[in-house]
């Protein structure tokens, strides 16, 4: 089953490279990614199919795992080139009362989405 993990580092050259070197060497594909800087921290967003290895690779490594999440996962291979998308999904994801923590694209086409509420996420997208 597809996980997100969502992992702090340093913002500083090296940890980007420190996290895809953990989960390599432990023979663990990133599917999906998100990266982004903070102030002095980085906070970077992996899908992984297995989230306990991946997790254990990480701290093996000294990172910080901060969390670990069963994302919503969709096709997005229809409505990615039409304007407009993102906003309906967002949208009518909102309006049902659910926060998006973190979106991001992965591999095969597919939206990764970690919300404080997947079944109420799913029922507003139709899922």
């Amino acid at each position: 089953m597809a996980t997100d993990l969502r992992i702090m580092v340093d913002d500083r050259p090296g940890g980007l490279a420190t996290v895809g070197e953990a989960l390599g060497s432990a023979g663990i594909n990133i599917e999906g990614l998100c990266g982004v800087g903070l102030g002095d921290r980085g906070v970077i967003h992996v899908l992984v199919e297995d989230g306990a290895a991946a997790r254990a690779a990480l701290e093996a490594a000294g990172l910080s795992v901060e969390a670990e999440s069963d994302p919503l996962l969709s096709d997005v291979s229809d409505g990615a080139s039409r304007p407009g998308t993102v906003g309906r999904m967002a949208r009518a994801i909102a309006d049902s009362g659910v926060n998006l923590r973190a979106v991001y694209i992965a591999t095969n086409n597919r939206a990764v989405a970690v919300t404080d509420d997947n079944d109420k996420a799913r029922s507003a997208l139709g899922m």
